[in-house]
């Protein structure tokens, strides 16, 4: 019982099911024919598409912005040291949920329980103000 020999061609699909960086096949196929996946800096559509080591793949998943670069092809989705193994994170991971975050809440805004729902007098209000407060922040 030797080692696995490598494949040393691989679908681009099967390969991000391979990483662990989709749940399903499907999913990954999807992901790629979404038209937001880049394959070395050109954006890629075809799952069918080979996989080759040194490739630097660019997508979305999830809340984030994966740069990846594939080292290895493997042979089987593995436990995920093993997947782990099969790429290197170029960048940072950062998570599209902070932006979200950094939008001020203001103390105007905050609505006591039980208060009921503003008018619409009182919305205009509070769009008004928050409008002012973002201009003099600037």
């Amino acid at each position: 019982m030797g080692a696995v020999a490598q494949k040393t061609v691989l679908r681009l699909d099967k390969w991000l099911w391979y990483a662990r960086f989709f749940k399903t096949r499907s999913a990954a196929n999807k992901a790629i024919s979404g038209g937001r996946f880049r394959v070395d800096g050109i954006i890629m559509t075809k799952p069918h598409r080979q996989a080759l080591c040194g490739q630097v793949l660019t997508f979305v998943q999830g809340d984030r912005i994966r740069v990846i670069e594939i080292l290895a092809l493997g042979g089987r989705r593995g436990p995920a040291v093993e997947a782990e193994s099969l790429y290197k994170n170029l960048a940072p991971v950062k998570d599209l949920r902070a932006k979200k975050t950094q939008v001020q809440k203001f103390e105007f805004e905050v609505r006591g329980k039980g208060s009921g729902r503003p008018t619409k007098r009182l919305r205009r209000a509070t769009d008004r103000l928050k409008v002012i407060l973002n201009d003099n922040e600037d």
